[in-house]
């Protein structure tokens, strides 16, 4: 079928939205109408990274919509069903089979390599293949083709806000898992936030979900240190203060959990000083691939540091399980959201890039 994408020709060119061609649904896979899609550091990270000669790519990752038909071996889906879409995994490989999904040993072919998973296409243009399947879904488009174990079904209630919801296929999981799944906070503990971005704030509410009474972010800039302030954590501001020195006034003597999303070499490094003793930081920024680590600090301190994707999570446990916090009133995501028109892309890439908004989601 024909659709329009919002196509990528290099790493300095502008989305263009284009009419492509998508393959039809095979036995495995599904057919979604795509109502919305989260714009996320990954997508414009992944477009820096292709260039020019490696031709078109429909990106995109965090799809919501629409069951629109399945394949005769997909189960648990059917058509009319509202869906998230996450990443995709194999569930056979051993990190797979001990509740490692996230980390799957076939997780570059099947998310990143711009085919599916026995190389053909899913879709093309005036007949030659456009890098697509990016997470197993490519939903910079108004139709895409995922797979079961991508598709989440929004089982508890149909008037969940799709928009609203759809960054849970991987922002808000991956900062609420970063909290929830991995570092675990207690309501004695305090956790700290490096980047007050769509990650960041969903660690934030995570936190605050689990009853951690001392929160802190630090973020440059002062309209995301406000909405901080909102939810009680204290903000700080990394141009105007010590960050080290502030945290370990607001703490105490230092935090028992730090949290980066920035991915910045110097940061990081302020994230390890800033813990106490036994304190442990997770990172889940895509940056620099070299950060210097005091060792010695690490060592004699009992620090821990430690990486994490996707926020450790089984997606088909960890959204439905995200949406009835919300639904509680615990996790209120929806007032991160910005909506914009999917031929508004571009200035949704740049107001990200400014930090005037904190997750921008395009609406067909």
């Amino acid at each position: 079928m024909q659709v329009t994408a919002a196509l990528s020709r290099g790493p300095d060119s502008p989305f263009t939205l284009e009419t492509v061609e998508l393959d039809e649904p095979r036995a495995d896979e599904v057919l979604v109408r795509i109502v919305a899609t989260g714009l996320c550091h990954t997508d414009l990270f992944t477009k820096a990274a292709l260039p020019h000669a490696a031709g078109p790519a429909v990106l995109g990752h965090e799809g919501a919509g629409i069951v629109v038909d399945v394949g005769s071996r997909v189960n648990g889906v059917t058509p009319g069903d509202h869906v998230i879409l996450s990443y995709r995994h194999c569930g056979d490989c051993d990190q797979c089979r001990s509740a490692g999904p996230a980390y799957c040993v076939d997780a570059h072919r099947l998310n990143s390599s711009g085919r599916r998973a026995d190389g053909s296409a899913t879709v093309t243009q005036n007949g030659e293949p456009v890098r697509a399947a990016f997470f197993g879904q490519s939903s910079f488009a108004e139709h895409v083709l995922a797979t079961a174990d991508n598709v989440v079904v929004v089982v508890v209630d149909k008037s969940v806000d799709l928009a609203a919801a759809a960054p849970l296929g991987c922002g808000f999981q991956t900062g609420a898992g970063a909290v929830l799944n991995v570092l675990r906070p207690v309501s004695e503990s305090s956790v700290v936030v490096f980047g007050a971005g769509s990650v960041g704030f969903a660690a934030l509410l995570a936190a605050r979900s689990s009853g951690v009474a001392t929160l802190l972010a630090v973020d440059p800039v002062s309209a995301r240190r406000a909405l901080a302030e909102e939810f009680g954590a204290v903000a700080i501001d990394p141009g105007s203060q010590d960050v080290v020195a502030a945290i370990r006034a607001a703490t105490g003597g230092g935090s028992t959990h730090a949290l980066d999303t920035t991915g910045i070499p110097a940061v990081i490094g302020q994230a390890l000083s800033s813990l106490r003793a036994r304190g442990s930081a997770v990172v889940v920024g895509l940056g620099a691939p070299e950060v210097a680590v005091n060792i010695q600090d690490l060592m004699l301190s009992g620090k821990t540091l430690r990486g994490c994707v996707e926020g450790d999570s089984s997606v088909q446990q960890f959204i439905p399980q995200l949406l009835a916090l919300h639904a509680d009133g615990k996790f209120p995501y929806d007032r991160l959201v910005t909506e914009y028109r999917f031929d508004d892309i571009n200035r949704a890439v740049a107001d990200q890039a400014a930090g005037t908004v904190i997750k921008p989601v395009l609406v067909w």
